[in-house]
């Protein structure tokens, strides 16, 4: 019995020797930094999940790896969610910020960051095609902007019936902001 007692000792010095032997001093800088002993995270993981989640950022969805050190994990955690917690200031002593425009950060991000200020700016005038008839200066009358629904045999022609109705409630407005833009200036 006092032997396996005296093995058992020995094999905890040997467990405890070993291990504070094999850690390093960086792992111990990270632990204290963040809280938690961080997993190996590639790019291609931070790379992976910014691409199912555009719109969560790349400083985030590392924080969150290097706790689960797992994409499925992490996506899942989103998807729960709809968010991923902030990393704390400690983890930007570690790693740095990230932008979109960055050269690690994924091609998609960088074409979306791009391609944003080019795109025109819809409006409902252009969206129904109302420009021709935005030159006649005729209001509207009250009474006739919403019209009285009249049911029509087909669908065709009850169709151009709510389309029109569309127009008219769109350039009736159209012309109550400019008469109020009117007054604002006066």
């Amino acid at each position: 019995m006092g032997e396996v007692v005296n093995v058992a000792v020995a094999f905890l010095v040997i467990v405890f020797i070993f291990r504070w032997a094999t850690s390093s001093s960086d792992a111990s800088d990270a632990d204290k930094a963040l809280g938690f002993r961080p997993k190996k995270v590639t790019q291609e993981m931070v790379d992976t999940v910014a691409s199912m989640f555009p719109d969560i950022p790349p400083d985030n969805i590392r924080y969150d790896l290097l706790r689960s050190g797992s994409v499925e994990t992490t996506s899942n955690r989103v998807l729960e969610r709809g968010f991923l917690d902030p990393p704390p200031q400690g983890y930007y002593t570690l790693y740095p910020r990230t932008t979109a425009n960055a050269p690690g950060a994924p091609p998609q991000a960088r074409q979306a960051a791009q391609a944003a200020p080019q795109k025109p700016k819809e409006t409902l005038i252009s969206r129904f095609a109302l420009e021709s008839r935005m030159s006649d200066a005729d209001p509207i009358p009250d009474a006739e902007v919403g019209g009285k629904a009249i049911w029509e045999d087909s669908a065709a022609k009850r169709e151009a019936s709510l389309r029109e109705r569309k127009a008219k409630m769109i350039l009736a407005a159209r012309q109550r902001m400019l008469e109020q833009e009117k007054n604002k200036a006066s």
